[in-house]
């Protein structure tokens, strides 16, 4: 708690320093909102989805009740029974999914969206016989982007896991960006070079590569970051492709692509058993969407939470005065959870987004860029996704 007084402390007077009301108005000077739109937006949220976390609420208590619980819910109870009534509602394995989701197949359906989408091809490097790129595993694979037959970019896929030598989770970066000043001899312009890195399971024998569809999701979203950089057609370096991107823009191009995970055609177009060519049966799919969805307004309302709490931390909360930050969080709870606060939550001592992480008065980015990413999506609904 010490350390977060003093973080707030510092901040505050960083800003002050360079003529800043708080320490709100340095974060978001270079990001698209303003502490004033972003708590209009999360009050947008808030009010959007409250109605609906309380009668998730009621709708627990009462399954809860249904297996014989008696007394008040409490937060380690209604995790408990979340997940129980998840399994009861939409009981499905991932394993379940994982024979319609072989990697190969599941590229030539990313890669056939990138084409409907963007009218771009994604096709093997076309000099990698003769001049093979450089990899640092043989497991890596180097792919060409075309338009119009003319090479536009190029990108390096690392999609296993290997435990001895790979940290988990999955990442997009440059490895070059779209340049006329850096335009090799003979040249007009370098093209940009990205790399996505995953870690799912390695192919087994003749087994390809088989995937959840969680991986499916995670290689959706890096893909559409690797998008933003290697699509772009701005020439000068410090802001092609992903360089200078505002920090709550960041994850729309991610997010968008993720939505396409949930369209019919582009999943009829990938997902087919990998041994009997069947597609994955109706009845498994329709539980996969309805879970999409479970307890929704519940997991939306504790976003809203953590981004307004981070956000008034930074503005109004003054971290030298009388009221302590974790009284300040139980008022903030007040409004924006459906269950009530326990008086010993420490859970701002682990909030290491906002004061170690990079998130400062910026948690809120996250929705900001998925509220983004919901609007393009329903543009492309409202035309026609067949289209």
């Amino acid at each position: 708690t010490a350390l977060i007084i003093e973080t707030l402390q510092l901040r505050k007077e960083k800003a002050g320093l360079i003529g800043k009301k708080h320490y709100a108005e340095v974060s978001t000077a270079s990001k698209m909102a303003t502490l004033e739109t972003a708590l209009q937006l999360m009050e947008d949220l808030r009010s959007s989805c409250y109605t609906s976390a309380v009668q998730e609420l009621k709708d627990l208590e009462a399954f809860a009740a249904s297996k014989g619980f008696e007394g008040k819910l409490m937060p380690w109870d209604a995790t408990f029974y979340a997940e129980a009534l998840r399994q009861e509602q939409y009981a499905f394995n991932q394993e379940e999914l994982r024979p319609y989701f072989s990697l190969p197949r599941v590229q030539q359906g990313l890669f056939g969206l990138a084409k409907r989408l963007f009218d771009v091809d994604v096709v093997p490097y076309a000099d990698g016989e003769k001049n093979p790129a450089p990899v640092w595993h043989p497991d890596v694979q180097f792919w060409q982007i075309n338009q119009g037959g003319k090479p536009l970019a190029y990108f390096y896929l690392d999609p296993y896991s290997r435990p001895e030598e790979k940290r988990g989770g999955a990442w997009m970066d440059d490895v070059v960006g779209r340049s006329t000043v850096m335009a090799p001899p003979g040249s007009d312009v370098r093209l940009p070079i990205a790399h996505m890195v995953c870690n799912q399971s390695p192919p087994v024998g003749d087994k390809p590569s088989l995937m959840t569809f969680r991986e499916v999701e995670t290689l959706f979203h890096e893909f559409g970051h690797a998008l933003q950089h290697m699509l772009t057609t701005q020439a000068e370096g410090m802001v092609a492709g992903i360089s200078g991107v505002e920090w709550d823009a960041v994850e729309q191009p991610s997010q968008f692509m993720e939505n396409w995970c949930y369209d019919k055609a582009t999943v009829d177009g990938m997902a087919v058993h990998y041994e009997t060519g069947a597609p994955i049966p109706p009845e498994l799919w329709a539980k996969v969407k309805a879970a999409k969805n479970f307890r929704v307004a519940t997991m939306m309302l504790r976003q809203v939470y953590f981004a307004v709490s981070d956000l008034t931390q930074h503005s109004t909360f003054d971290p030298s005065g009388p009221q302590t930050v974790h009284e300040f969080m139980r008022t903030l709870a007040k409004k924006y959870q459906v269950m009530e606060s326990m008086d010993y939550d420490r859970f701002l001592c682990g909030f290491s987004h906002i004061y170690a992480g990079g998130y400062a008065a910026g948690y809120y980015s996250y929705l900001w860029a998925e509220v983004l990413s919901a609007d393009c999506f329903a543009a492309f609904e409202e035309a026609g996704l067949d289209q």
